[in-house]
């Protein structure tokens, strides 16, 4: 063999091996945990809602053959903190609460979403709305009549409690983002379920809520819907995003992705779907969530 074929040879035997090592490498940076902590944003009865998870929590189990751990959330930011420090895997976000985390970390994934049925206030299909509502014989029958009245809203990293409410109906009324300037006191419950019976209780005049989550309320027998009066509501957004870590396995993502897209198939999962209102998950992209981010950035401008 002449200097220059062996020269050759022996390029091409080390780009292989740098090839093999380079592939070896990538392959141990993804991430293949034996326990999976799941989390979901939290609600009034957030344990109750443990109790519904659980045949999807048994079908992640199946599917993974990993062990699954809830963590119990404090607020919405709680779950964004756990899946950013990487010691919550999957997660269960509002589409705001999605995209703040995915600033913070880029290596978030959304995946899937559900579908609703029909309800109270809900209509049926992946999406919903935000509502302004008001106790059905309070004294406020149109939007110029809160002028002046106490709001609440759910958390700050709310899609339907707190960024639509300023930067959709704050542009109704003139305010922009800064409610402040119409209604004589703003209130964070700490959740949408919180909204709706600080309204129908009186301890706010008005509150923005989401309307699956209004209708829950309802489900569980903390209020009618004869207890309230929309006054608002915004358009149609997409529902609460299903998301993991980017940097977990391909093999275990796609096994994820399994439990959650093929879980209605299983009967076992019924009284899951009908706890939340839902027939089915459905697959979902981090562009079906622009709408979103384009009132995260235009929030953000406006505050400067």
């Amino acid at each position: 063999m002449t200097t220059l074929k062996r020269t050759v040879a022996g390029l091409a035997t080390l780009g292989a091996m740098i090839a093999y090592t380079a592939s070896g490498a990538l392959a141990e940076e993804c991430k293949n945990p034996d326990t999976l902590v799941f989390s979901i944003i939290p609600t009034e009865e957030t344990t109750q809602e443990l109790d519904i998870y659980k045949p999807l929590l048994d079908k992640l189990k199946e599917k993974t053959g990993k062990s699954v751990e809830f963590f119990m959330p404090t607020s919405y930011a709680s779950v964004i903190e756990g899946m950013v420090n990487g010691w919550v895997q999957i997660g269960v976000h509002g589409p705001n609460s999605y995209v703040l985390a995915k600033e913070k970390d880029p290596n978030l994934e959304v995946f899937a979403t559900y579908t609703k049925t029909k309800g109270h206030f809900q209509e049926e299909g992946p999406g919903y709305r935000a509502v302004l509502v008001v106790k059905a014989d309070s004294k406020f029958d149109s939007i110029e009549s809160l002028k002046g009245s106490v709001v609440g809203l759910a958390d700050p990293a709310s899609t339907s409690g707190n960024l639509l409410p300023r930067m959709v109906f704050g542009e109704t009324i003139g305010t922009g983002p800064e409610l402040e300037k119409y209604f004589s006191k703003v209130v964070y419950t700490g959740g949408h379920d919180q909204s709706a019976l600080a309204v129908k209780e009186g301890r706010v005049d008005d509150a923005f809520v989401a309307t699956h989550r209004l209708d829950n309320v309802i489900d569980r027998g903390l209020a009618a819907k004869e207890d309230f009066r929309v006054l608002w509501q915004s358009d149609i957004i997409p529902q609460d995003p299903m998301v993991y870590r980017g940097d977990l396995c391909e093999p275990l993502k796609a096994s994820i992705r399994e439990a959650f897209l093929t879980l209605h198939e299983d009967p076992a999962a019924k009284p899951f779907f009908d706890g939340i209102a839902s027939t089915k998950f459905v697959a979902m992209n981090d562009s079906d969530y622009d709408i979103i981010r384009k009132l995260v950035a235009a929030e953000k401008a406006a505050s400067q």
